[in-house]
C-alpha cells in the first residue's frame, strides 16, 4: 500500500496538467470491462484522464435494463450515453476471468451470496468450451457478446445505434500477453485490434 499512498502524495503536484480537467469532461468511450485488478482501461488504451468512461463490475455483466431498484451501472450506461454523448461503447473481457470461469465451472458460491447473486445477472451462462481452459478464452468472447447484446435492450442504446450515432464494440484482452482482439461481425471472430 506504502507505494500506492506516496504517488498520490505527489499526483497533484502538478496542477498545470489538471487544470483542464475542471471544465468537464467530453469522453467518446464508455469502457465496460472487468472489476479485475489486471485490467487497466487506461493502460490498455493509452487513454489519458477525461477519454474513457468507465464501467467496471465483476464479469463485465451489463445488467438487464429496467431492473429494479435501478442499478448504479444502468445509471452509468444512460449517463454516458444521453448526457456525455459517448460515440462508441467498448465491452472489454479478459482471460483468466474469475467470474466467468465460476460460471463456466458452476463453482458453488453460497459462501458468497452477493457475488453469485451479482453473476445470476450475466446473460446466460457461458457453456463450457473448455473447463480445463483457466484462460477460458472462448467463453469470454461469448460472455462479451451476450453483454453486447444485454446493451441492446437499452432504450437509450437502441435509439442511438438505429441514429448512427453509437457503435457498440466487443473486446478481449489477453492478461499475460497483453494482447487485444476485437470481435469482427464479418468473421464472427475475435481478431487482432
Amino acid at each position: 500500500m506504502q507505494p500506492l499512498i506516496d504517488n498520490a502524495r505527489t499526483f497533484g503536484q502538478r496542477p498545470e496538467e489538471f487544470a483542464r480537467l475542471a471544465e468537464g469532461q467530453s469522453p467518446q468511450v464508455l469502457f465496460i470491462t472487468c472489476s479485475d485488478s489486471r485490467v487497466v482501461p487506461a493502460l490498455i488504451t493509452g487513454a489519458r484522464p477525461g477519454e474513457l468512461f468507465e464501467l467496471r463490475t465483476a464479469g463485465n455483466i451489463v445488467p438487464p435494463y429496467g431492473s429494479q431498484p435501478p442499478t448504479g451501472e444502468a445509471a452509468t450506461i444512460e449517463y454516458a450515453v444521453e448526457v456525455l454523448g459517448v460515440q462508441d461503447v467498448v465491452v472489454c473481457g479478459h482471460s483468466h476471468c474469475g467470474a466467468v470461469g465460476a460460471l463456466v465451472r458452476g463453482d458453488d458460491l453460497d459462501a458468497v451470496p452477493t457475488v453469485r447473486d451479482w453473476l445470476a445477472h450475466a446473460a446466460g451462462a457461458p457453456s463450457a468450451a473448455d473447463p480445463d481452459d483457466p484462460a477460458v478464452a472462448r467463453d469470454v468472447q461469448h460472455h462479451v457478446l451476450a453483454q453486447l447484446l444485454r446493451l441492446r435492450s437499452y432504450p437509450c442504446v437502441e435509439k442511438r445505434l438505429a441514429d448512427g450515432r453509437l457503435r457498440l464494440r466487443g473486446w478481449y484482452y489477453e492478461v499475460h500477453t497483453g494482447a487485444v482482439r476485437e470481435h469482427r461481425v464479418d468473421t464472427d471472430a475475435f481478431e487482432a485490434l
